[in-house]
């Protein structure tokens, strides 16, 4: 049997020439896991394709399509679903984007995997092998990431990421972020790997600088601190994601640097109370992200901070308000959103039934599009101030400040900015897409209309 599993271009890699073609970009997790859970049995031949870094043959000789989809790749998943059944290839779709909307994905696969995939994918794998295979799986909730083969790192291409050694400790987030796609997708309950796991998954490849790709590292404080323990011997330096809550657990953020952490990323999300009161998210608390900031700094850890434009509380003046505190907090490394209501998330429902929702092409669901209508602000006025906090943050003063400021000098700080700036400054160029297969500009003609108001 001749499994080809591959990951469509998203919205963040449309040109490869880019900020994105190695300076930033980790490896994908998800594609390596699914490799690994193939049965042994069925002696399959396996091919993975990132299309972020490579081409997708579209004439490639296999029996079966496996394709993970977030919502921001749909529409160029059922492009290369639709290609594939042409030549009479089953093509299976899972991940995010089917999990929350499974309806619409439907009519471009043979099987769709629903939620998890480490028990249904082996189950599909030998129905499919045995001619049976049925239209959908449904990962059971009781799911255990115990005793579980380690990802085949092995299978990609190291040069082309800026590392391979991407592990994952826990699954899901205890909190209920309205914007959030998680407690759809996945709910709230939290999945965690024995750390004896991890630990050996560490071990054999001799990782020493290695990135944690949870959504929230510290969702359960006792098993982080476990965690963190069972790191120390290991020498390791590691970066990943945690909810501000960190900071009010000295203990656990000291325990945290003591096993290696040289970085975090935090979703401040807002500098205004109201919105995130509204987005559920109120256990952020912006009169502490300062001292935050100070903290984590005084740990020798770096900070990714990222922020969301477009909530209901939002005024024209937000904008320069959040770049110029990301500037003066001296945030290593800020990133600027426009908020996004993926389907069936709490805020879609809520812009949905309010009639806001402008847009319903997938490929612009990429937190660089405006597809609903703000409440505060013209669309264009949401696109352009986007685009001048990006443009003022990550200005050669505004890169000094920080830099100044932050009293970390690591060589990754440099190329993080760096590439951001690159960044910052050819937006309209990351608007665009090259898709190999239905060239299309998915930026909206309402861009630059500044009738479309309130």
């Amino acid at each position: 049997m001749k499994i080809a599993l591959l990951s469509p271009k998203g919205p963040l890699y449309r040109h490869r020439g880019g900020i994105f073609k190695k300076n930033l970009r980790y490896a994908p997790l998800t594609l390596t896991t699914l490799a690994s859970l193939v049965p042994e049995e069925l002696d399959a031949e396996i091919t993975i394709v990132d299309e972020g870094i490579q081409d997708i043959d579209l004439e490639m000789d296999v029996d079966l399509v496996g394709m993970t989809v977030i919502t921001g790749s749909a529409r160029r998943a059922y492009e290369l679903a639709d290609h594939f059944r042409g030549r009479g290839i089953p093509v299976v779709l899972g991940g995010p984007h089917i999990t929350l909307i499974s309806d619409d994905a439907a009519p471009h696969a043979d099987s769709l995997v629903i939620g998890y995939a480490e028990d249904t994918w082996p189950e599909l794998l030998r129905d499919f092998h045995a001619g049976k295979m049925k239209p959908r799986y449904i990962q059971s909730p009781d799911l255990s990431l115990a005793n579980r083969p380690f990802p085949r790192r092995d299978m990609l291409p190291r040069k082309s990421y800026i590392t391979t050694h991407v592990f994952e400790a826990t699954r899901g987030c205890v909190h209920s972020c309205d914007f959030c796609v998680v407690p759809t997708a996945w709910g709230k309950k939290p999945y965690l790997k024995p750390v004896e796991d991890i630990v050996a998954d560490i071990r054999q490849h001799w990782a020493r600088k290695i990135i944690f790709i949870d959504l929230n590292l510290i969702a359960d404080p006792e098993y982080a601190a476990q965690l963190f323990e069972a790191l120390i011997p290991l020498k390791v330096e590691w970066f990943g994601l945690s909810t501000t809550l960190l900071g009010r657990d000295e203990q656990l953020l000291a325990l945290a640097a003591k096993s290696g952490c040289t970085g975090l990323l935090m979703g401040f999300e807002s500098i205004t109370p109201e919105n995130l009161k509204q987005s559920r998210k109120g256990f952020n608390s912006p009169d502490e992200y300062r001292q935050l900031v100070e903290q984590l700094h005084g740990y020798g850890i770096t900070l990714m901070a990222c922020f969301t434009f477009g909530m209901d509380y939002d005024t024209p003046d937000i904008f320069m308000e959040t770049a110029k505190f990301a500037v003066q907090a001296h945030i290593d490394l800020p990133r600027f959103a426009i908020v996004t209501p993926f389907p069936n998330t709490g805020l879609y429902h809520r812009l949905e039934s309010e009639g806001r929702i402008i847009s319903k092409d997938w490929e612009l669901y990429d937190a660089q599009h405006v597809v609903f209508q703000p409440r505060q602000m013209t669309v264009g006025q949401l696109y352009d101030g986007h685009e001048r906090a990006w443009k003022y943050t990550y200005s050669w003063g505004s890169m000094a400040r920080r830099f100044l400021g932050s009293r970390i000098q690591i060589p990754v700080w440099w190329v993080a900015n760096f590439g951001y700036r690159f960044y910052a400054h050819h937006l309209h160029t990351f608007y665009n897409c090259d898709w190999v297969i239905g060239q299309v500009d998915p930026r909206p003609a309402v861009h630059n209309a500044a009738e479309v108001s309130p």
